[in-house]
């Protein structure tokens, strides 16, 4: 399908390829799979009891709009920086995300690398740009829960459910290496230009700030007489969830790490499993729809 995406230049190396049939196979395919998956994960939720937790405050929807939007709004504004994208690619950006979450993390970035060369019209390999994107992504990743870890620290020695230094201690250091390593072999990692590198990790950094600061309102919304301490907390340790690498459902994986911090059956878990729940829902309607929107694609193609 044509696109009338213009490309900026960016000292790429192009990629000269004798067909372009492997794009639209492997396109098809993730998306057979990630239907295959979605219908699979929607046929074992509960859906009455989530609609009966549902919180009514408006203000907590809109922190959850807000929260879930974030990534693929802040990668449009990169990618349009980067590519000139036209709105049509926050479609793509959206598939990225619920493909990452769903299915296994990264192959979202397959997913959107196949759509950038099928429809982008891209005169250089996108490759090393989506590469440069996810890496400076995860470096911002690690420094906001460096800083978020350090802040949630003093508030650690207040809750008495198992949580060990050490634990803690092995991934700031992981993280740690990894940044230091990012840092060293900088020019063999990356392709674009400093210019864009920078403005790539500071439009990170915002989002980062931005979401955390929306699950905090998220929660407060839900239950104003919790301490903030304990948003803090809660805060860092899902920074910590998602910079594991490979993981799919991370807001799942957090609602169960909360589990291990505060009293099982007390309402900070039970809110943390209503939206992890919630999450997952708009991940699995979005993917549907999104399914949908490429077979009408393909029809008219």
């Amino acid at each position: 399908m044509p696109s009338s995406v213009q490309v900026a230049s960016t000292n790429l190396p192009s990629i000269e390829l004798p067909t372009r049939n492997w794009q639209r196979w492997l396109f098809a395919a993730l998306s057979l799979v990630l239907l295959a998956v979605i219908v699979h994960q929607l046929g074992r939720l509960d859906a009455r009891q989530l609609i009966d937790s549902i919180p009514a405050s408006p203000g907590f929807w809109l922190a959850f709009a807000g929260y879930y939007l974030a990534l693929p709004v802040s990668e449009w504004l990169i990618y349009r920086r980067l590519w000139r994208l036209p709105a049509e690619g926050f479609r793509a950006l959206l598939r990225k995300l619920v493909s990452n979450e769903v299915l296994l993390g990264y192959s979202g970035e397959a997913s959107f690398y196949a759509w950038a060369r099928r429809h982008a019209g891209l005169t250089s390999a996108p490759f090393g740009a989506i590469k440069d994107v996810s890496i400076a992504s995860a470096l911002a990743g690690n420094i906001v829960t460096l800083i978020m870890v350090a802040i949630a620290w003093m508030v650690l020695g207040k809750f008495h459910n198992g949580i060990e230094a050490q634990h803690i201690g092995l991934s700031v250091a992981v993280m740690l290496l990894i940044s230091f390593a990012v840092a060293l072999f900088r020019r063999k990692l990356f392709s674009l230009p400093a210019a864009q590198l920078r403005f790539i990790l500071a439009v990170h950094l915002g989002r980062l700030a931005a979401t955390t600061l929306l699950s905090g309102l998220l929660w407060h919304f839900a239950l104003p007489e919790v301490a903030i301490s304990s948003w803090v907390l809660l805060a860092a340790l899902q920074l910590l969830v998602t910079r594991l690498p490979f993981l799919p459902n991370k807001d799942l994986v957090f609602a169960s790490a909360t589990l291990a911090i505060v009293a099982r059956g007390s309402e900070i878990g039970r809110l943390i499993a209503i939206v992890a729940s919630l999450i997952l829902v708009t991940h699995l309607l979005v993917g549907v729809a999104l399914v949908a929107a490429d077979l009408i694609d393909e029809a008219r193609a």
